[in-house]
């Protein structure tokens, strides 16, 4: 994933919008602009990133197939939900 960050400083952009995306295209990855200073597509790009690994891994998943024994091991990680981010924020 390409984020372009501080997109609320747009007269000191140095790369382009189009360059960024014709570089994500090329390197077949998803691109986003985000600015956190306006809280601008941040949770969204979090968001995002998630999905694509959910996806990245389910897709390994089905590619092995029904055999229990060639999957991976691991720990289910809870990151909570938008609520608890929220919360989060309101408390600091």
């Amino acid at each position: 994933m390409l984020v372009g960050n501080k997109v609320d400083l747009c007269h000191l952009r140095a790369v382009s919008m189009e360059d960024a995306k014709a570089l994500a295209e090329r390197e077949n990855t998803f691109f986003m602009e985000t600015s956190a200073l306006e809280s601008l597509n941040v949770e969204n790009a979090f968001t995002e990133v998630l999905t694509q690994i959910y996806h990245v891994v389910s897709q390994k998943a089905l590619d092995i197939g029904n055999d229990p024994a060639a999957l991976p091991k691991g720990q289910t990680i809870n990151v909570g939900s938008k609520d608890d981010v929220s919360a989060v924020k309101q408390s600091s």
